[in-house]
């Protein structure tokens, strides 16, 4: 076919990414016929060709208009009809390159058309480069390539939108839109072509997906009820088994220890006042986690080693005056100043009591060449006690962090009061201080919608083995790595209730359905998940990192990574996103406001599936976020359909406007019926939602 016939415009204008073309005036129709078909020339979201040398660009189209042009004859009485022209607005996307007779479409321009280029339609043959509809599967390269179906072409219903899935992960993704717009349906999607996809003759079997699931809707999706998958056909039945997916969650179900936060964690629950009870709550969580009642037997308090400090540093004249009485009689005095100071020592250490009353005593009190040795041993003692208290309290500040199991019930009471002792005199002042603290670290013990969830009441002491069973079920790996059942109470819980297709092998999709729980606890719970798992593969090997690829899904992520308002789960997941990728770690954020996320997180993200979104600040804000030269395709935003979606950023080519591949089953995001509901004839359950509401 001569190219000739392919001519059915030329650019008028041309900048960094834009291009104007003035239609052909003997081009009339919308089509152009060719030697084999017939060709669409002027349609919203569909492609032209521009011949660059040996390479051609293409252009996506955003606007078509028509513009009447009159032409003045050199008569003042002749009359002319208007003539009208068509012009497009295209938007160029990439480069058809020619490279050794091969072919191949790469995003972006580097030889740009002239005035007056010639513009062409798109051809089957193009096609098939735009959309790599010929991939040689046998040479895809996984971390590289673009291969997996996601949808379809609007504009061409024939060709698959794919999308690179290394790309989409490593990077952070973003998926937006509107309520009732199709995201969840669209992770789904995704999540099911990634599985059903045959990679060379194999399929995915070491996935690790964690869905932190805010509403509740991903279970109906990869563990149907018993009767709606043995309806399914075959291949889905197969797929959904081999995923396998993982599902904890619903009422009283959730359950995370609370010895595995840190002191960040504890300071954003209990939310102590900075000057007085964070110090304490701190040396408590410390004693506590060392499992040390109280360091009293070897921290002395600040005012009682100012006293030994005088007593070392006085002449033997200056201690007579302290020992003698005073009152007349001018002999030694048994309750003198120094046998004092040394009772008062006593209950924090008796070697240093005993020397200190030596030193004061009839025998010694007025003799230096005796009270030499006595000061010599004190100091030693002194020295030997602020060593033990250094490295007492290096162990609890490192330690503090650590998920090490302690008692929740005893930090309210035994290690609150010994960091009180601790600090010496002032003890009814500071029981005063907190006082507050402490009334709400019993209230949490008292309220269901905390203490159930973070395990506040659970008195069994949890022995180390069951962190990295607790890590395993959380990645899907425990029925892999750990054969045997525990008697661990909380793994227990998680693998009693998981109504999971096959117990007996890893799940590749694990659902944490944390939607039953209180906004109070939800926050802290998710942020605790998130960190755990951060911080376990940031003790990788250094040769395993990136090894177990990780996938943090956050649903309704405004719950999360809200930017105006400080969380402790911001700063885990903002951490995530600036650090996740060098320890295989990566984020899709979900969210029907993204003109409220963080914009650290949105701004690390490298792919962005964009549904429909109406708000004009949110509008603004994605335009902010993607390149400046999809900025015309995003102008759809506000009226493209359910299940369509703009997807731009490193999984793709180039930004596209697709419609998501239908998945069976859906989540559990369907729209109430009102009218068919409001016609029956039933009654709200108020008395057993109430009870359950209240906990009876």
């Amino acid at each position: 076919m001569s190219n000739d016939n392919r001519l059915i415009g030329r650019v008028l204008s041309v900048d960094n990414f834009r291009v104007f073309i003035k239609i052909e005036d003997d081009l009339r129709g919308t089509y152009k016929s060719g030697v084999l078909d017939i060709y669409e020339v002027a349609r919203i979201n569909s492609y032209l060709i521009i011949p660059v040398g040996a390479d051609r660009v293409v252009a996506l189209i955003t606007r078509v208009t028509m513009k009447e042009e009159v032409e003045f004859g050199k008569s003042s009485t002749s009359i002319s009809l208007p003539t009208s022209s068509r012009y497009i607005s295209a938007t160029m996307l990439g480069t058809i390159a020619s490279n050794n007779g091969t072919e191949k479409f790469i995003q972006g321009v580097y030889n740009f058309p002239t005035l007056d280029n010639p513009v062409w339609y798109v051809t089957e043959k193009d096609l098939r480069h735009i959309f790599d509809d010929k991939l040689d599967e046998s040479k895809i390269q996984w971390d590289k390539d673009y291969y997996l179906p996601v949808g379809t072409s609007p504009a061409f219903s024939n060709y698959k939108v794919k999308i690179s899935p290394d790309q989409f992960f490593v990077k952070h993704a973003a998926i937006l839109g509107n309520t009732g717009s199709g995201k969840s349906c669209t992770l789904t999607s995704i999540l099911r072509n990634l599985f059903n996809y045959d990679y060379k003759g194999s399929k995915l079997s070491n996935a690790h997906i964690v869905i932190f699931d805010t509403n509740g809707e991903y279970k109906d999706a990869f563990i149907p009820e018993k009767d709606v998958f043995d309806a399914l056909d075959s291949d889905t039945q197969s797929d959904l088994a081999l995923i396998n997916a993982n599902y904890y969650g619903g009422e009283d179900k959730v359950q995370v220890p609370y010895w595995l936060m840190n002191w960040t964690d504890f300071r954003a629950l209990l939310n102590p006042s900075e000057a007085t009870q964070a110090p304490l709550l701190n040396s408590a969580i410390g004693l506590a986690k060392n499992n040390v009642q109280s360091t009293s037997v070897s921290v002395l308090p600040t005012h009682l080693k100012a006293d030994i400090e005088s007593i070392l540093n006085c002449s033997t004249d200056d201690l007579k005056k302290r020992t003698w009485d005073a009152g007349g009689n001018w002999k030694w005095k048994s309750n003198n100043e120094i046998t004092n100071i040394a009772e008062a020592i006593l209950p924090f250490d008796g070697t240093l009591a005993d020397l200190i009353s030596d030193l004061g005593s009839e025998a010694n009190f007025n003799n230096a060449a005796l009270q030499t040795p006595i000061r010599e041993n004190i100091q030693n003692r002194l020295t030997e006690l602020l060593t033990q208290v250094s490295e007492i309290n290096i162990t609890s500040a490192q330690n503090i962090d650590l998920p090490i199991y302690f008692n929740y019930q005893e930090l309210c009471t035994k290690f609150l009061d010994a960091a009180i002792k601790n600090e010496g005199s002032g003890n009814a002042r500071l029981n005063e201080f907190i006082s507050t603290l402490r009334l709400r670290m019993n209230s949490f013990l008292n309220d269901k919608r905390m203490a159930v969830p973070l395990m506040l009441k659970n008195t069994e002491e949890i022995n180390k083995a069951v962190l990295p069973q607790f890590l395993a079920f959380l990645l899907g790996d425990y029925n892999k790595v750990f054969s045997a059942e525990t008697d661990e109470h909380f793994i227990k819980l998680y693998n009693d209730s998981n109504p999971v297709i096959d117990k007996k092998r890893n799940h590749q999709i694990n659902i944490l359905d944390v939607s039953q729980l209180p906004f109070e606890v939800l926050e802290t719970v998710t942020a605790l998940l998130g960190r755990i798992i951060l911080e376990f593969v940031s003790y990788f090997v250094p040769t395993d990192r990136g090894k177990y690829p990780i996938v943090i899904v956050l649903e309704e992520a405004q719950n999360y990574i809200a930017e105006n308002k400080y969380s402790v789960a911001k700063t885990v997941f903002e951490r995530i996103a600036r650090e996740g990728r060098k320890y295989g770690i990566s984020l899709i954020v979900s969210s029907q406001r993204p003109s409220e996320l963080s914009k650290t997180v949105l701004s690390q993200c490298n792919s962005f599936i964009i549904h429909r979104l109406q708000n004009p600040e949110d509008q603004k804000y994605i335009r902010g976020l993607v390149s400046s030269a999809n900025v015309d395709i995003l102008d759809q935003l506000p009226v493209i359909p359910q299940q369509h979606a703009i997807i731009t950023g490193d999984c793709v080519r180039a930004p596209i406007q697709v419609r998501i591949d239908d998945v069976n089953p859906t989540p559990n995001s369907h729209n109430p019926k009102y009218i068919e509901n409001w016609l029956q004839d039933s009654t709200i359950p108020y008395k057993d939602t109430v009870d359950r509401w209240l906990g009876l």
